[in-house]
């Protein structure tokens, strides 16, 4: 398998720029990955990269080769990975993005029975709430919300990540229940900072029967985390916009009480996303599928319905 070796440390490189980069994708030394394109150069008698101190740029003829080589390369990939999966489990490091909260609250609980399915698969999971680059990272997958789909990238819908107004018990006690999101005007709010805008987000709410109406408070705490909105809320300090899957654990619970039933907001669809490829790695299509059953579980379903609080 040498020289696929050698031309995974091409192509890695091209894409990257710098060995130093390619080589952490690899789990190589920047010194190995440069000696691999080096065979690779030697066998073909063709001069790939211009190499200085401070860059590493394809040649006109390391470019032709790239565009002829790339696609066939992750086919030749997947299909030696599907081939060793039919012999036995599927297999490998498999690594994946997602938000913090998120995943440690409904993607964690799943890993058990995943890896009584899956024995042979590593999981290297990196909670971060930023969106992650798949291609440019070398995630396997990624699970999040209001990630935009870039070319060869995919999603499969998990969940819709409803919008529902609340606040702790002993806030409200001492207010008039609101019966319309204009009457949040009189309450303090805990609102969320846009992290593409950063100007504070205003939710329009719709009713069950249709009706539209913002929702805008006094703000009196900005944050950019709804995990922390959450925290926030359950202290007492206003009424915080959340989506269900931050809030529903603390409305089962009765640390928030729900504002507004009835109406509620779209923040879109949380999915999970994976490079589109004619054969995904056994790994990566075995989690997708393994992730989409566990939020069809009925009672992941009754748990992230917004009517159901």
């Amino acid at each position: 398998m040498e020289p696929l070796n050698y031309l995974e440390s091409f192509i890695q490189a091209a894409e990257t720029g710098s060995f130093s980069a390619a080589a952490r994708r690899l789990g190589l030394t920047p010194a190995a990955v440069s000696k691999n394109v080096a065979r690779l150069e030697a066998s073909l008698g063709l001069r790939l990269f211009q190499r200085s101190t401070r860059s590493l740029t394809l040649t006109s003829g390391g470019e032709r080769f790239l565009h002829q080589i790339g696609g066939a390369f992750a086919t030749v990939q997947d299909a030696i990975v599907n081939a060793a999966a039919d012999e036995g489990q599927p297999s490998g490091v498999l690594k994946v993005g997602m938000a913090l909260a998120f995943g440690r609250e409904y993607v964690l609980p799943m890993l058990d029975g995943f890896l009584e399915r899956y024995p042979a698969v590593l999981p290297d999971w990196h909670f971060d709430n930023r969106a992650v680059d798949l291609i440019g990272d070398g995630f396997d997958a990624a699970i999040g919300g209001g990630i935009e789909l870039t070319q060869g990238v995919v999603a499969r819908e998990l969940a819709r990540a409803h919008v529902v107004a609340a606040a702790s018990p002993a806030y409200v006690a001492q207010r008039r229940m609101p019966e319309h999101p204009s009457e949040l005007a009189e309450f303090d709010s805990i609102v969320r900072r846009s992290a593409g805008t950063g100007r504070a987000k205003v939710w329009t709410l719709r009713h069950e029967n249709g009706d539209e109406a913002l929702a805008a408070g006094r703000p009196r705490i900005i944050f950019d985390d709804p995990e922390a909105m959450a925290y926030a809320a359950m202290r007492g300090l206003g009424v915080a916009l959340l989506p269900m899957p931050h809030a529903a654990r603390w409305l089962k619970s009765g640390a928030l009480v729900r504002l507004l039933p009835g109406w509620r907001g779209d923040a879109g669809p949380v999915s999970v996303y994976y490079p589109s490829k004619k054969l995904l790695p056994a790994k990566t299509r075995v989690f997708v599928d393994h992730v989409v059953e566990h939020f069809r579980k009925p009672e992941m379903v009754a748990l992230l319905d917004s009517r159901n609080y």
